[in-house]
């Protein structure tokens, strides 16, 4: 992103920029290969290595599988993959068979074995897996719920899967299996969409139409017709998509997971956040990573914070200002963007915002 003093108003004071907080420790890092094409060795003959294989073929890997006496399921599989070849050798592993594989998953019947398939793994530079056995793991597989393209993994890092299954449960319910054709159609638009002349800015915009009309619409299957429409709409936005925007977001007090949708939107999709030393770092936390957060507060003045909102929305930043509360300040600020002709939008965050907004100022529910 631009530096901050490219973007700030003339003679407008810097306000406090806290370090962003760290990322909380991960139990493991999620990564997400890209297999197709590629070659992978699965290692054992057992219902466990054969689901391990379903997962690489469906992933669009060459799967090579070593098992003298392979399981009903591999054999079936082998038979009818579900994208990737499923190739059985019906011989015991050797090192060799490794070489050149960008995976190896081994279903090893003991220690001894599951030590001598790990080395030989990462001497071969592949990551490896064996089946029920972290400790000679370099990764693991998680519970998956699948939307592909858009797929999501969970781990407990082997502490309950169980509960993982329950997560995966409950996420299963909340999303609409249409969601896959959707992201399908994303990935089929977006060589349009870069060649269609549109700005930066307004391709960002046509994917905030195309997320809002994929929620409102998750099982309908996407035509040419809603490029052509979605497209359409973004151009007749004009200039103003060029333009940045201020979004004033009620930040409490209350629970940061009672945020609403809408709250949850505008900070995904702001650049600069300007908040309050009351509001909770939970809240942040649902920002996008990027976006600048500054502390503002009485010390800056709800005038000259005002002015530094309108300053960045000027320069073509989507500015979200949030509150832990509603207060007479609150016109000060808005009245700055008012007079700076920047549209100001009010969104329910923890708690409704109650305050007065001058006339000309536009209210979202």
């Amino acid at each position: 992103m631009t530096s901050m003093l490219t973007i700030m108003p003339k003679n407008a004071p810097m306000p406090a920029e806290p370090r962003p907080p760290r990322m909380e420790p991960l139990a493991r890092l999620p990564v997400f290969f890209a297999l197709e094409g590629r070659r992978a060795v699965v290692a054992g003959g057992t219902p466990g290595a054969a689901w391990k294989a379903e997962l690489l073929s469906a992933a669009g890997a060459e799967v090579q599988v070593y098992a003298p006496e392979p399981c009903e399921e591999i054999v079936a599989l082998a038979i009818d993959p579900p994208r990737g070849a499923v190739t059985i050798h019906r011989r015991t592993w050797q090192p060799g068979d490794i070489a050149g594989a960008a995976i190896a998953v081994g279903a090893c019947e003991n220690d001894g074995e599951a030590r001598r398939f790990a080395d030989a793994a990462r001497a071969a530079g592949a990551p490896v897996n064996v089946v029920d056995k972290p400790a000679f793991c370099d990764f693991s597989f998680g519970a998956i719920v699948n939307r592909s393209p858009m797929v999501i993994g969970i781990s407990t890092d082997g502490a309950a899967p169980v509960f993982g299954q329950a997560i995966r449960g409950k996420l299963e319910a909340m999303l609409p299996r249409g969601f896959a054709q959707w992201a399908a159609a994303a990935r089929r638009w977006r060589t349009d969409l870069k060649t269609s002349g549109l700005s930066f800015n307004a391709r960002r915009r046509f994917w905030q139409l195309f997320a809002e009309r994929a929620v409102r619409h998750p099982d309908a299957e996407p035509q040419a017709f809603d490029y052509d429409l979605l497209l359409k709409q973004t151009q007749a936005e004009g200039g103003r998509v060029e333009q940045g925007s201020v979004t004033l977001v009620g930040a409490g007090p209350g629970d940061p997971e009672l945020l609403t949708l809408r709250a949850v939107r505008a900070l995904q999709s702001a650049d600069v956040i300007l908040f309050d030393e009351h509001v909770s770092a939970a809240v942040l936390d649902f920002a996008r990573r990027e976006a600048k957060k500054l502390l503002v507060g009485k010390a800056q003045g709800a005038t000259k914070t005002g002015t530094l909102m309108a300053g960045l929305a000027k320069s073509g930043r989507r500015v979200i200002r949030l509150r832990d509360n509603a207060s007479a300040a609150d016109d000060a600020e808005m009245t700055a963007c008012n007079k700076a002709c920047i549209p100001v939008e009010i969104v329910p965050g923890v708690t409704a915002l109650s305050t007065r907004v001058p006339d000309a100022v536009q209210r979202v529910a």
